[in-house]
Order: C-alpha cells, then sequence, then structure tokens
C-alpha cells in the first residue's frame, strides 16, 4: 500500500498530536516529521518555518468555530434569537475545547500569545459576525437605531467573560450558566428598539 501523501492538513493534524504530547516550548518540527514518517524537510516544503507551522495550527484552532457561527450569523429569524444563539454556541465550543482536551488547550493558549495576528484575525471575524446580526436587527426594527460596528465589538467586549481563553477557569464555575442567562438578557434587552 502506497504511503498516503503529505497533506497540510495531515501536518496539523501530526502537529496536534505533537503539541499535546510535548507541549509548545517542546515540540519540534523533527517531531511532527517523525510522527508523519517523513523528513523535517518534507513539513518544511509545506509550512516555510516553524512559526508558519504553529500559526496554521493556531488558525485552524481558532477557526473551528467559525462555520457553525456563520450560519447562525446568515441564518433567518429574529436578530435578538440568533444573537442568543452565537453566543451561546460560541461558549459552548470554548468550554468544550478546555474541558475535552486541556493539554492542548493550554497549549493553544501558548501559541496565541505568539500569534497575536493570528488572534486578531479571529476577532475581527468573529465581530463581523456580530456586526451581521446587528445590522439584521437594527433593519428588521428588533433592535434601536445604532451603529452596528462599534454596537458588535462592545457587545464581543462584554461577554469576554465566556469566550476569552483567559477566563476558562472560571467556565465550569457553579453558577456560571446563569451568569451567561443573565448577561445575555442584559445585552439583548439593551439593544431593543
Amino acid at each position: 500500500m502506497p504511503p498516503e501523501t503529505l497533506t497540510p492538513e495531515r501536518i496539523l493534524e501530526a502537529t496536534e498530536d505533537v503539541l499535546r504530547r510535548y507541549g509548545p516550548a517542546k515540540a519540534t518540527v523533527v517531531d511532527v516529521a517523525r510522527v508523519l514518517g517523513v523528513s523535517h524537510g518534507s513539513v518544511y516544503r509545506h509550512f516555510r518555518t516553524k512559526a508558519a507551522l504553529r500559526e496554521a495550527v493556531t488558525e485552524r484552532w481558532l477557526d473551528q468555530a467559525h462555520a457553525e457561527l456563520s450560519a447562525i450569523t446568515k441564518g433567518s429569524g429574529p436578530a435578538p434569537e440568533r444573537l442568543r444563539e452565537w453566543l451561546a454556541t460560541l461558549f459552548a465550543a470554548k468550554r468544550r475545547k478546555a474541558g475535552v482536551d486541556p493539554e492542548l488547550f493550554a497549549t493553544y493558549l501558548s501559541l496565541a500569545a505568539e500569534n497575536s495576528t493570528t488572534v486578531e484575525r479571529h476577532v475581527e471575524t468573529m465581530v463581523g459576525q456580530l456586526t451581521r446580526i446587528v445590522e439584521d436587527g437594527v433593519a428588521q426594527g428588533e433592535f434601536a437605531p445604532t451603529d452596528p460596528a462599534p454596537t458588535a465589538r462592545a457587545v464581543w467586549d462584554a461577554t469576554s467573560l465566556f469566550h476569552d481563553p483567559a477566563h476558562a477557569g472560571q467556565w465550569t464555575a457553579p453558577g456560571i450558566d446563569d451568569a451567561f442567562a443573565t448577561l445575555c438578557n442584559l445585552v439583548v434587552r439593551g439593544l431593543h428598539a
């Protein structure tokens, strides 16, 4: 049976395994190549530097929630309900990542700190999705007239406890779900026309 074709996706999957095993400080491109059964030069053909590989892994991790959230953003239905669903989906995804694989989550926190431009792009994507929901709410008369982009950024900032990885330790605290529901209610009431 011929060996599996080396693709960026396979490299990123192997990199996640290596990061999970060794952590970001000790993981090397050679370790990734060894897992794949190829030379480290083969990995470098797809990712020119170790930094580029780490950035791609970080971007992949951050992008995992984009598709589901994008579907909510583009969906139909009342904007307040879509906003609640969007925030709840984001919170659930972040909590799931932190709880299912805490070692990899900690690794991604470290990588995200290194790759601030990747994180900035992620935040801009998230705020862009919120902006669309706010725009729809204003256009449908469900939200009071407002400048959607700064309003969306304010919603993002106000809900940071429930999506910023710096707060991951609080995501399993007693009462966190009630706190989330209370904040969502406050945000939606604040936007209502």
